[in-house]
């Protein structure tokens, strides 16, 4: 079980998003509905796991990374994307991010990226 925080500006991303990770038995620890709460909340509650919308209000998925990754350099990012722009994703990723996931996404595809993260 890991401790995770999901940034996501949609109500409906997060509770889909805390029913799969109910079910994987990880547990939600915070929950931000924009970028300038994702790095307080991520400074605050210190997850093992966040998991990030690139397209939120007051700082963007790419802002929020080098933040999170100023203060924890071993922080595990996993990006959440509708955009198919690979060159911000690729941004993300070289600055720290750990994985991404593509929206629509699946029950399974959450899980496992949690997994492989977790090494299990």
């Amino acid at each position: 079980m890991a401790k995770i925080m999901i940034a996501d500006d949609s109500d409906a991303i997060r509770l889909v998003l805390k029913d799969i990770l109910s079910i994987g038995e990880h547990d939600v620890i915070a929950e931000a509905v924009d970028g300038a709460e994702a790095v307080d909340f991520y400074q605050e509650k210190h997850p093992e796991i966040l998991l990030l919308d690139l397209a939120m209000p007051k700082k963007d998925g790419l802002t929020v990374v080098k933040e999170v990754i100023a203060s924890d350099s071993n922080a595990k990012i996993i990006l959440i994307t509708a955009s198919d722009d690979q060159k911000v994703i690729q941004q993300c990723l070289s600055e720290g991010a750990t994985s991404y996931i593509s929206k629509p996404f699946d029950f399974n595809g959450v899980l496992k990226a949690i997994s492989e993260i977790l090494g299990k």
